[in-house]
């Protein structure tokens, strides 16, 4: 299992996120590293000691700072240290864009298990049994249809299929 790779999945989702954007296009408002203001104000994050969590701590946001909540609301709520190594990125990545309790259900759908969106002792079960490259294509796929599904994909898909893209092919080589 991949207990040591937290840290190299994080850069990897950190060089897809990148720094501050505000687009108004965007739904999810306000992000740096990918951390949006509101996830920063749920993690009561004040950067800037003002008293308050608002665009100015988003934009001072480091890299360590986002680590910390990634790894809390991200890649914990995935399992990432139990999953194999390449498939932990794949659903930390997911995690990220689509979130945890969707993550989660697509970890499920791809075994075959109930899908109720826990990670129990089934789900790891089915995965010790199960190719973790035919989990990396199903889960992609599910990615995928997603994107081209979303309203938003004529704006925002070259990018998000560049991502996916990317994320599998990285994916598929750490799991050699």
């Amino acid at each position: 299992m991949a207990a040591a790779n937290f840290d190299r999945c994080l850069g990897a989702v950190l060089r897809h996120e990148g720094g501050y954007v505000d687009d108004p296009r965007d739904n999810g408002g306000a992000t740096n590293k990918g951390v949006t203001l509101a996830t920063l104000k749920e993690a009561k994050v004040d950067l800037d000691g003002d008293g308050d969590t608002d665009k100015a701590d988003l934009k001072r946001l480091t890299d360590k700072d986002a680590g910390k909540i990634y790894k809390a609301r991200y890649w914990n709520t995935v399992h990432g240290d139990e999953l194999p190594s390449g498939l932990d990125y794949m659903l930390f990545d997911a995690s990220v864009n689509h979130g945890p309790a969707r993550a989660r259900r697509w970890l499920q759908q791809a075994l075959g298990v109930s899908v109720d969106g826990v990670l129990g002792p089934k789900t790891f079960a089915a995965l010790r049994a199960a190719s973790a490259a035919a989990l990396l294509a199903k889960i992609a796929g599910y990615r995928e249809a997603l994107y081209r599904n979303h309203e938003d994909f004529d704006r925002f898909g070259r990018g998000w299929m560049r991502r996916l893209t990317d994320v599998s092919r990285v994916a598929s080589q750490m799991l050699a």
